[in-house]
C-alpha cells in the first residue's frame, strides 16, 4: 500500500472515532424533545450535574443539583398531557455552548384548553456531550 493511501485511510478512521464519539446539538435537541414529549425528566437532564432552571410557578433556582432538577421536572410535568412538542431553533452560540429551542403544545389534565410554551434550552459540550445547563419557560 502506498504511503498517501495508508494517510487517507488513517485520517478517514480517525474522523470517523471522532464523529462517533461526539454528539451534535442537533442529536441533543432530538433527545431533548424526546424526553419533554415522553415527560421523562431523567432523559431530558441526561449526565448534567448541574442545572438552572426556570418554571413557571417555581422560584428562579442556583444551579440545582441532577436529583434536584430532575424532581422538579417531575413535579412540574405531573397536571399537563402533551399534544405536541417541535424543536424551532438549534444553534452553537459560540464553541462549546449551544442553545436549542422548543415549542410545546400541552393541556391540563381534567380541562380542553390547547395552552402554549416555549422551552429554551442552554446546553455546554462536556467530554464531548451536549449537556444541559439551563432550562426556562416562557408562555
Amino acid at each position: 500500500m502506498r504511503t498517501a493511501q495508508w494517510f487517507s485511510m488513517c485520517a478517514v478512521t480517525l474522523l470517523t472515532i471522532r464523529a462517533q464519539g461526539q454528539a451534535s446539538l442537533l442529536d441533543a435537541a432530538d433527545r431533548a424533545k424526546r424526553a419533554w414529549s415522553a415527560h421523562d425528566a431523567e432523559a431530558l437532564v441526561g449526565q448534567s450535574s448541574n442545572i438552572v432552571l426556570q418554571l413557571p410557578g417555581a422560584d428562579p433556582s442556583s444551579p440545582l443539583g441532577r436529583s434536584q432538577a430532575i424532581a422538579l421536572l417531575r413535579r412540574y410535568f405531573r397536571p399537563a398531557e402533551e399534544r405536541g412538542v417541535d424543536v424551532t431553533t438549534i444553534r452553537e452560540v459560540e464553541p462549546g455552548k449551544g442553545f436549542v429551542e422548543l415549542s410545546r403544545r400541552y393541556v391540563v389534565a381534567g380541562t380542553t384548553e390547547l395552552r402554549r410554551e416555549t422551552l429554551y434550552l442552554g446546553y455546554r459540550l462536556l467530554d464531548r456531550q451536549w449537556r444541559l445547563a439551563e432550562l426556562r419557560s416562557a408562555p
